[in-house]
């Protein structure tokens, strides 16, 4: 049996409001107001792709210890920081899977993830191993545009493999034609969109079905059993008009989410996806579709073992713990379509010598240290040498992996003096259980939210940009443990 393993989300904490869009454009703009319900998602400065998509997995995996059997590892997105390195490289070492790990991207088409989730359960079948799929995306839009209203920030992790599988791959669907809703060129920022009602009735009504029925048909199984139906579109109620164009009962269509987080691009239909899993039924049958260069669909059904699988957190944790944004020039800003002056002391060169992230890339991107296997104590950054006051050791450290750690704040700091994207500029100590101090930033964070003491667990961010060289490196923050509701979870009957 070939399916989904494990799964897993992540959706930024900001939610910009979109009622705070429409008024600061309303001068401009006045037609976005009857847009204006709701709220999107939106990427803190130091969220990307590749940090989104690191989040996502780590929801979905799980403690780094169980890792050990991911063989390939699939990205998929089309805002990938990098034109000419393999960002999935980026995240395998974040991730600090093994270096055998065979990682690949996917892209140019919004249903890139769906592609790559195709192309994951032929691996597994060829007897590939298990094979990790990540879809993520963080597009920009023009101000003032619909899409800044309608697109948002996420990800979404899913783990193929055979055996015990939540989910169980029963069939596809796929139809490629050159039908162009929208475009972006090489060395552009924002999408050039055509007329929408050309694109909802001679692509979507008459693609998406075709897909559809051929995902129904390589199952065998007839469209009104379908108990849930996943189609994300930013046109109103376009999953309702395909659903039954399809033959699918109007109950078992799916929110996609648009008035809570807004359409996250490449990995929307999965990380809706993820959020299903967690309250479906055994046995079950669950639909995917998406619309893009033509459009593909899939399914599959819920098995018994979904009663005892659960993601980290969950969708359902990251839905619950957004905080609304209100200050537009804020995600301007965040977006890069605002310059703010920084002053004097925002003006140094951010250069990386790549030498040096190369040989300590597992302290850099894996939140790797050393623990003396002599001394218990550990270092971080790890070193050959232990430095033990008056008895130093060589050559005793092994590694010690700390991202996926509990720690506390021992002292911490928040000021304005130095440049920040997001001022205050806030850090400070953190002690790790099992041992291990660092000096970190901390993200995510309000007023009140930090204190000597405060529990925080990892966050795989963005550190600096290098704007000369357009160069994005990347670290490790704390942000502050929030618990989890109880409604986080819906359990599985």
């Amino acid at each position: 049996m070939i399916g989904i393993v494990k799964y897993g989300g992540y959706v930024p904490r900001l939610r910009l409001s979109r009622r705070a869009v429409a008024e600061a454009n309303a001068w401009y703009a006045p037609h976005l107001v009857g847009r204006a319900k709701g709220s999107r998602s939106m990427a803190n400065w130091d969220e990307d792709s590749l940090t989104m998509a690191v989040a996502a997995a780590r929801d979905c995996l799980g403690p780094s210890e169980e890792r050990g059997n991911i063989r390939s590892l699939f990205l998929a997105s089309c805002t990938l920081p990098f034109a000419e390195r393999l960002n999935a490289g980026v995240v395998c070492e974040a991730l600090t899977l093994d270096q055998t790990v065979e990682a690949l991207e996917f892209g140019g088409s919004q249903r890139a993830g769906l592609s790559a989730l195709t192309q994951a359960v032929a691996r597994v079948r060829a007897g590939g191993g298990d094979t990790l799929v990540l879809a993520a995306d963080s597009r920009d839009s023009r101000a003032a545009s619909t899409q800044e209203l309608d697109f948002g920030d996420g990800a979404a992790a899913l783990l193929l493999g055979d055996g015990d599988v939540v989910a169980e791959y029963l069939g596809s669907g796929t139809l490629t034609v050159d039908f162009i809703d929208h475009f972006r060129a090489a060395g552009e920022d924002v999408d050039y969109a055509w007329e929408e009602r050309w694109v909802r009735d001679e692509g979507i009504s008459k693609l998406v079905p075709k897909a559809v029925a051929a995902a129904l048909a390589e199952a065998q199984v007839k469209a009104e059993a379908i108990d849930h139906f996943i189609f994300p579109s930013t046109f109103q109620k376009m999953d309702q008009q395909v659903a039954a164009r399809c033959g699918v009962r109007p109950e078992a269509v799916v929110d996609s989410l648009q008035d809570r987080i807004g359409e996250t691009g490449t990995g929307h239909a999965l990380l809706v996806l993820a959020h299903v899993l967690e309250s479906a039924k055994p046995g079950a049958l669950i639909l995917v579709a998406q619309f893009a260069s033509g459009a593909q669909a899939v399914i599959f059904r819920v098995t018994e073992a979904i009663r005892s699988a659960r993601p980290a957190k969950g969708v359902s944790h990251w839905l619950a713990h957004g905080t609304e944004e209100t200050n537009y020039t804020k995600f301007l800003s965040f977006k890069g379509r605002l310059v703010l002056e920084r002053g004097m002391r925002g003006e140094q060169d951010r250069k990386t010598a790549l030498s040096t992230a190369y040989r300590h890339r597992s302290a850099i991107l894996g939140l790797v240290a050393g623990r003396c296997t002599e001394t218990g104590k550990v270092h971080f950054p790890p070193s050959r040498l232990s430095y033990e006051q008056g008895n130093p050791r060589k050559d005793t450290q092994v590694p010690h992996q700390l991202a996926e750690r509990k720690a506390t704040v021992l002292s911490w700091s928040a000021e304005y003096l130095s440049f920040h994207r997001s001022p205050p500029h806030c850090y400070g100590q953190i002690d790790f259980d099992g041992g291990g101090r660092i000096l970190m930033e901390f993200t995510d964070v309000a007023k009140g939210d930090v204190e000597s003491g405060t529990e925080v667990e990892m966050a795989f961010r963005i550190k600096d940009i290098d704007e000369v060289r357009h160069f994005t490196r990347y670290f490790w923050k704390a942000v502050p443990v929030r618990p989890a509701a109880a409604s986080d979870r819906p359990a599985a009957e």
